[in-house]
């Protein structure tokens, strides 16, 4: 059963309406470096995709090529 909050719409409206998950052309920061976490993890889905890994990459740039690889490898999706 959903939690009803206090103005009577469940937890699951909020989650749909939400923009927690901004496109990465969108994002303020996106144009600064890739953090060290995506740095990581971009490296480690390269290697398993058989692809070149590029340290180059912006915040966007890297969120972007992240959705790409885990759909080629199947890593990280639901």
């Amino acid at each position: 059963m959903a939690d009803i909050n206090k103005n009577g719409s469940d937890e699951n409206d909020q989650i749909k309406g939400s923009n927690t998950v901004k496109d990465p052309n969108e994002w303020t920061t996106g144009d600064e470096p890739m953090t060290g976490a995506q740095q990581s993890y971009l490296k480690t889905l390269s290697d398993e995709a058989g692809e070149e890994f590029d340290e180059t990459l912006s915040k966007a740039e890297a969120s972007k090529r992240i959705d790409k690889l885990q759909h080629k490898t199947g890593r990280g999706l639901k």
